[in-house]
Parts: structure tokens; sequence; C-alpha cells
């Protein structure tokens, strides 16, 4: 059919439809997005799913869509499945390489997926890692968990935040003890004794 057409037509087409389906799958991967997020979403208000579950979730998804979104657009613009092979077997050398230069970093990254599946602390839980028995360690409110760190907002001696935060390796919540008080109540013990009434 498009052989009927003038020339001009041909190349415009030519040029245009390439430029049409990567619009397209960059919209459905962003609406698939859109959608997957929106699940997550019902799922923490209905079905009550932990908020640090519902960010793995999404930041998965998100990550598999872009890549998957990515792989389309290439081929649409004439990249071959044997360019890609070649290219994805490359970097599988490398990584493997990289996987025994960066161990301390994948300890972490298995240490997170222990943490949301065993859950030893949650998001705005206030916790202590004790250095040995009951000498003080590092200690502060959860506010953030990623696949590398756990932040802790240090709390000040009159139970204020101090603003101050603390990224704590996950690796290192399963080589010391760790101590826990679930909500954002600050604990008794964190602050100072009150005044006595003696003058």
């Amino acid at each position: 059919m498009t052989e009927r057409l003038p020339t001009w037509v041909q190349d415009w087409l030519g040029t245009v439809l390439p430029i049409g389906e990567v619009l397209l799958v960059l919209a459905v991967a962003w609406l698939l997005q859109r959608l997957v997020r929106a699940v997550v979403r019902r799922l923490v208000a209905n079905r009550g799913l932990p908020l640090e579950m519902a960010t793995v979730m999404r930041r998965v998804s998100a990550t598999l869509i872009s890549c998957a979104a990515v792989l389309l657009v290439l081929e649409r613009m004439g990249v071959s499945g044997t360019v890609l092979w070649t290219a994805f077997t490359g970097f599988a050398a490398v990584g493997a390489v990289a996987f025994f230069a960066a161990w301390s970093v994948l300890s972490n990254i298995f240490c997170t997926v222990l943490i949301f599946s065993t859950r030893p602390f949650r998001l705005q839980d206030h916790i202590e890692l004790l250095e040995n028995g009951e000498k003080p360690g590092l200690k502060g409110r959860v506010v953030d968990i990623n696949l590398i760190y756990t932040t802790l907002l240090e709390v000040g001696a009159d139970a204020s935040d101090e603003g101050s935060v603390l990224q704590v390796p996950n690796s290192l919540f399963f080589q010391r003890t760790v101590r826990r008080w679930r909500g954002q109540g600050v604990p008794a013990r964190w602050l100072p004794p009150a005044p006595s009434g003696d003058g």
C-alpha cells in the first residue's frame, strides 16, 4: 500500500513511524508505572502492606518497566538482538569481577532484603545499636531504609529531633544487638534525668 504513495511521503513515514512507536512505548511504560503505583497505594491502604515493602515494590517495578522500555526503544531504533546479547554478556563478565570487588556493598543489599523480610524494626521506630552488652552505641529514629543504608535521625536531650542524621550500613544490624522501641515516642531512657527538687 505504501508503494503507491509519493516518494516524499514514503520517506516521511519512514522517519515518523519509528518516532511514533518510540513515543508509544514510552507512554505505555509511563502508564504502567502509574498503574503499579496505584495498586501499591491501594494495597497499603486496604490490605495493610508495610510501607517498607511498598517502597521496594515501587522501586523494583519502576526498574523493570524502565529496562523493558529501553530495550524496546533500542529495538525500534534498529539495534539488533545480537548486539544487545553481546553487550549483555560483556557486562555480565564485568559484573562478575565487580561482584568480588564490591562484596561489602552486596552484603548490605542482602541484609536489606533480610531487614524487609524479618522486620527487626520499621520506619519511625526508635532503635539503638549496642556495641557490646549494655554499652550504648548509635541511636535514633528510623526515617529511611534503602538498599545500602538505614538512616537514623538523632534525638536531642530535650526529645526534639536534632536534625543530624546517621547513615548506618545495613549489614551492621546483623553484627550488633539492636534495641527497638515501637512508635514515634522518644524512649524515656534517652532523656536526661529530671532535675531534683532539692535545693
